[in-house]
């Protein structure tokens, strides 16, 4: 029998994008005839701008949009990525074709002395690169000092120890994948961290004409992180927020009914907004489950945070 063509899956150099791309790779080579897989390694706008934090920088899919478009230049068959990093609108010509079984989704606080999120001192340097953590964390504790932390899960670490930091925030999911969950103090909870859309979940896009990609990336699609994640996605594209915006929501699946929790912060941590909604299981009530909560945030005021916080980075970016 003719082996099928090979596959080329591109991905991020990172540790943890490796670490996903490998693990995509796996679940093909495990399906019966499988084609040979390669991977094929893309530097994205997030890994070259890594001197500055992204949420001062405009655009969106930091991450994502150099290798869809190496996706659609025919320069690789699959492009596998952190679905929290995953534009909610797709790439014309690109489908999601898969989102695989979901890590745990909850961010982890990682503290150098071993304290929880609540005994840190007044005025310890807690690290993150993102804003919807820094606002969460402003609402949580006001007397810590939010820094701004870039690069890779170990380097984050390895900064940590060397006392640059008193503790950061980091997903669990990303330190679970990579061996490190020893390090983590403490689980956050979503009532007071709810995560970002998608966080945990790993997406995994192929070209919409490409029937041979198809054909081995979809039997890898997993039903519960599909919905919990669809809810999540329509959610953020009908609140029109991106990934620099304060914005944390978690779906659950519990038996056939689809739980959405969701919150929006100002970035000092003076308000807080939230919603919550069930919805029955599928498809269809999943995208409306996420829209319906979106227009009950934006009718309590999430448009005026959202405005708050694009000011500020529009302030700090420009010239």
């Amino acid at each position: 029998m003719t082996r099928p063509a090979p596959l080329r899956i591109g991905t991020r150099a990172s540790a943890l994008a490796l670490w996903q791309a490998r693990h995509v790779a796996a679940a093909i080579a495990r399906q019966d005839d499988a084609p040979l897989v390669e991977l094929v390694h893309i530097a994205t706008e997030g890994d070259v701008r890594s001197d500055v934090p992204l949420w001062t920088v405009g655009g969106k899919a930091f991450f994502t949009k150099e290798i869809d478009r190496a996706l659609l230049a025919r320069e690789i068959d699959v492009a596998v990525h952190s679905l929290k990093d995953l534009a909610t609108l797709l790439e014309s010509g690109t489908e999601l074709a898969a989102v695989l079984p979901r890590e745990d989704p909850r961010d982890a606080l990682v503290s150098r002395g071993g304290e929880q999120l609540h005994e840190l001192p007044p005025g310890a340097r807690v690290g993150s690169s993102s804003l919807r953590r820094r606002a969460f964390l402003a609402h949580a504790c006001q007397d810590l000092t939010a820094l701004e932390l870039r690069g890779n899960v170990p380097t984050r670490i390895e900064r940590l120890q060397a006392g640059r930091y008193d503790a950061i925030i980091l997903a669990t999911a990303g330190l679970k994948r990579l061996g490190l969950e020893g390090h983590i103090t403490c689980h956050l909870s979503v009532e007071e961290f709810p995560p970002a859309v998608s966080q945990g979940a790993i997406g995994v896009c192929v070209r919409a004409d490409d029937v041979h990609a198809q054909r081995w990336v979809s039997p890898l699609d997993d039903r519960a992180a599909r919905l919990t994640t669809m809810a999540e996605r329509a959610l953020l594209s009908s609140v029109e927020a991106g990934c620099q915006v304060p914005l944390g929501a978690l779906a659950t699946l519990v038996g056939e009914a689809l739980h959405l929790h969701v919150a929006v912060c100002a970035l000092d941590g003076a308000s807080m907004l939230t919603a919550a909604g069930t919805a029955p299981a599928d498809a269809a009530n999943a995208v409306r489950l996420g829209e319906r909560l979106a227009h009950e945030l934006l009718a309590k005021g999430a448009q005026r945070l959202i405005a708050e916080v694009r000011g500020v980075g529009n302030a700090v970016a420009a010239p």
